[in-house]
């Protein structure tokens, strides 16, 4: 296994910043893979907790980045997570990440144009796969030991949730061919800012195979825009109302932007950026109190905190606020959210 880096993790007052140099809330640790089933690279950045409960099963998150992104983005998740004892696979799509900004930039255009094309997301779950099947290996030391088998969830931004769903059972036909990605080991997933599946009609179909719980994330001025491909908030809203999967949950932020949840610290206004992002890594906690142990507390307690910063429906009177159905986790069952509705958990 590479060296372990130690790193900071966020920021606390100066007192417990000593206290944390002493001792490290998680570790850092890079991964340059190879595929040779498909002569292709996948480097991946693991964040492990740092002190584990002794004797206990690692939940697991397998992260996949957004177009033009690697493995060294998403690092507030990926801290936040592992200090509270969940490890995080930060995995690095090589047809579609950081590369795409370097060289001639009258061909950028040209390179994201062909990053987005079904091969490269096709190849992106195999990504994912691979560096699941190698995490769960001896290649990460005794690490792929600790991980619990029952909670491993596939999460992602943007192209990265497209890459997410595409996981954990969404599917397309192609000339008759149905094209399936599905693993089962995931047990959930977390979908941040998915853009729509250009060229599918019907989405309830694309998404009809998609049997784990999912939390939705996204923002009022949520919009890509890339040349060729145009996306606002309705699409997130009707990928979230397209999955059949009762347990579902949705969480719409006021005003934002799309990049806002990358590491970049502008897009949206620096206050709100900062609380957007954490608010967002400590919903996925919450979400998975819900889902692994029927425990909704965190939830309750999430909404009541970010309620400020979150879209209110347009008749709050309609519907209850907690936007998960069926099932017997302790949350109130609410109706799907209509195209032009907001709605906070």
């Amino acid at each position: 296994m590479n060296a372990m880096l130690l790193l900071a993790a966020l920021a606390v007052p100066h007192s417990a910043a000593r206290a944390q140099c002493a001792e490290p809330r998680y570790l850092v640790s890079d991964f340059d893979w190879l595929d040779h089933a498909r002569l292709r690279l996948v480097p991946a950045r693991l964040y492990w907790p740092a002190a584990p409960l002794a004797g206990k099963p690692v939940p697991l998150v397998v992260f996949s980045h957004g177009i033009g992104g690697s493995r060294e983005g998403y690092s507030y998740l990926g801290r936040h997570w592992s200090a509270r004892g969940v490890a995080c696979l930060h995995v690095q799509h090589v047809g579609s990440d950081a590369a795409l900004w370097r060289g001639n930039p009258f061909g950028v255009i040209g390179r994201l144009q062909a990053a987005a094309q079904e091969q490269e997301a096709i190849a992106r779950a195999a990504d994912v796969r691979f560096a699941l099947d190698r995490m769960l290996s001896v290649q990460t030391g005794d690490l792929g030991a600790m991980v619990d088998r029952q909670r491993i969830v596939a999460a992602g931004h943007s192209y990265g949730a497209n890459t997410t769903l595409l996981t954990v059972g969404a599917q397309v036909v192609r000339e008759g061919r149905t094209i399936d990605c599905l693993d089962s080991r995931f047990s959930a997933a977390l979908v941040i800012s998915a853009p729509p599946f250009y060229g599918e009609a019907d989405l309830a179909a694309v998404m009809s195979n998609v049997a784990v719980p999912t939390l939705h994330v996204t923002a009022t001025d949520d919009v890509i825009e890339i040349p060729g491909y145009h996306s606002g908030v309705e699409d997130r809203l009707a990928i979230f109302n397209a999955i059949a999967h009762p347990h579902k949950l949705l969480a719409v932020f006021r005003g934002g932007a799309h990049s806002m949840f990358t590491d970049r610290l502008f897009p949206g206004g620096w206050s709100l950026n900062a609380k957007v992002k954490l608010a967002t890594a400590d919903l996925a906690l919450a979400f998975l109190d819900l889902i692994f142990e029927r425990d909704g507390a965190a939830l309750l307690r999430w909404e009541k905190d970010w309620q400020p910063i979150l879209a209110q429906p347009p008749r709050p009177e309609a519907a209850p606020r907690i936007m998960l159905t069926g099932g017997a986790i302790p949350v109130p069952p609410v109706r799907a959210a209509a195209p032009d509705e907001y709605k906070a958990i």
